[in-house]
């Protein structure tokens, strides 16, 4: 039974503050609610929404520039509406030239 005492894996847990510490350290990696991996996985869903979020301030900074642009000149609100969503005046034909060497845009954009 004394070798048991002086086996090297359990003298350290003979400390009280050595097998609290090495306790609580089990507890908060594995154990807890809040554990490494939800924290990772926490982590790297707030890299992707900041990105998105950049991307999202980039688009609404476009889409301000655009209003500002087109508010209140009647000839670029004309122009807009014609290019942006096809509008057309009445009796009037509109031809769409699609060019085919052009990737196509998503509607997301």
């Amino acid at each position: 039974m004394s070798d048991l005492k002086n086996h090297w894996a359990i003298k350290p847990f003979r400390n009280f503050f050595t097998a609290t510490t090495l306790a609580w350290f089990l507890w908060v990696l594995v154990l807890d609610n809040n554990n490494l991996r939800v924290v990772l996985s926490n982590r790297m869903k707030m890299t992707a929404l900041e990105k998105e979020k950049s991307v999202l301030k980039e688009k609404i900074r476009l889409v301000k520039k655009e209003r500002d642009e087109v508010q209140g000149n009647p000839q670029m609100l004309e122009k807009w509406a014609r290019e942006k969503y096809l509008m057309r005046r009445p009796n009037e034909d509109v031809y769409v030239i699609v060019d085919e060497n052009k990737t196509v845009e998503s509607d997301k954009e």
